[in-house]
């Protein structure tokens, strides 16, 4: 298959590591020159319909789409998620022979608070903050692509590259038992994987759904998350409280239910593996 990875920043890198030995994979960034041998580099901007027009006119199986807003700000996330969906369902819509599947990254962040409660795919997203909101208007418009297309839906993305949390174990940052602030992970290898599980359950001729909820199996709270950090880097937390957040506990069963199988089914095995390669 020809599979393009529009946006490909760190989580299309990785599943493009995986799938090139098998498909032709091609990495379409503004700036691409730093992919490995594995993935073909395409020059353009993803949030311009002309350019998406020109690019996916030279015919794609699979598109895989992950944005990276520019700035944390309504104008940043409007630039960014809500214009690239616009142009490539402007690109799509103009194609005579469209992609057999278009794969969108999204974040559970759509669903917003619900005290601690259980969501997954059938939860109707309510979130106040402007990112949810955006979200969820650019997932709208994915939806409508005269195509075949999946939102997956991840939770909060750890692993390498991605070590904030662990700096702040360092710096002594801990957080109080209540009220209970919940937290949803998954390691990017399982993101990756997620990715090509899909994309294999396609190829195959097996069903997929519109949307999928990506976390690992066990929700923790921030309290017993950092305790459990510090214990194995060796540092001492001072509980500091913050502002409420959305509390939500996110649930993997349709992804389990399809067959996916997580290398890291909870933080304790991705965080285990993050601080042995940081040794």
């Amino acid at each position: 298959m020809k599979i393009l990875f529009a946006g490909c920043g760190d989580l299309g890198s990785r599943a493009g590591a995986l799938l090139a030995s098998a498909h032709s994979c091609y990495g379409l960034r503004r700036q691409p020159q730093n992919f490995s041998g594995e993935i073909a580099p395409i020059t353009a901007n993803m949030c311009s319909a002309e350019q998406m027009k020109r690019v996916l006119a030279a015919g794609y199986d699979v598109v895989i789409a992950t944005i990276t807003p520019g700035t944390f700000s309504e104008v940043g996330y409007r630039a960014s998620y809500l214009a690239a969906a616009k142009a490539l369902q402007s690109a799509v819509a103009a194609l005579q022979s469209p992609p057999k599947l278009i794969i969108w990254a999204s974040s559970t962040s759509v669903y917003g608070d619900h005290l601690g409660g259980w969501v997954d795919e059938s939860t109707t997203p309510s979130a106040q903050s402007f990112s949810g909101r955006i979200l969820r208007e650019a997932e709208q418009v994915i939806a409508q692509l005269p195509c075949q297309s999946v939102i997956v839906r991840f939770s909060g993305i750890y692993g390498p590259g991605r070590t904030r949390l662990l700096e702040q174990i360092s710096s002594g940052i801990g957080r109080p038992v209540a009220p209970l602030q919940w937290s949803n992970r998954i390691h990017s290898d399982d993101c990756a994987a997620v990715f090509v599980h899909l994309i294999n359950l396609h190829s195959s001729g097996g069903s997929l759904h519109d949307l999928y909820l990506a976390s690992d199996c066990e929700p923790v709270t921030q309290h017993d998350l950092r305790r459990w950090l510090a214990a194995r880097m060796g540092a001492s937390l001072q509980e500091r409280a913050v502002a409420p957040t959305a509390s939500r506990r996110c649930s993997n069963s349709r992804l389990l239910d399809s067959g996916f199988g997580f290398t890291y089914p909870s933080f304790q095995e991705g965080y285990s593996a993050l601080l042995t390669d940081l040794k």
